[in-house]
């Protein structure tokens, strides 16, 4: 059984699943009601993409998929900070998610540079 922290999908749902437990946290008026929407779909977007990104269809899929990956790990860390503006009691909580989104999009900003670098290396052997 391999560690959780070093399992992606399993990472990212229960990131997501962490996610939704906080927004409903998150008083329901005209302020929060949108910062909820949004915080929802960019972190459970984090593990829906991944998993696109784990069945892609090529390698161009695969690295788009990841790209996704990383722009809505950190949506996520923005929406986090908003919602400390509005409810500053949130805090601490919103810190661990916001550490969690920063790893996250630290992990997927390398597959990322790999792919992007392994694609310029390729075409500079071909060129030579």
């Amino acid at each position: 059984m391999t560690n959780d922290k070093n399992n992606l999908e399993e990472r990212t749902a229960k990131f997501g699943e962490e996610i939704i437990k906080f927004a409903k946290k998150i008083k329901k008026d005209a302020i929060g009601l949108p910062i909820i929407s949004q915080i929802v779909k960019a972190g459970t977007s984090v593990g829906a993409n991944y998993c696109e990104a784990d069945d892609a269809e090529s390698k161009k899929d695969f690295q788009h998929k990841i790209g996704i990956c990383k722009k809505e790990s950190r949506e996520t860390k923005h929406w986090l900070r908003m919602t400390v503006v509005v409810q500053p009691e949130l805090k601490d909580e919103a810190r661990k998610l916001w550490q969690e989104a920063k790893e996250l999009n630290l992990i997927f900003n390398s597959i990322n540079n790999k792919l992007r670098n392994r694609k310029y290396n390729n075409a500079a052997i071909s060129k030579a």
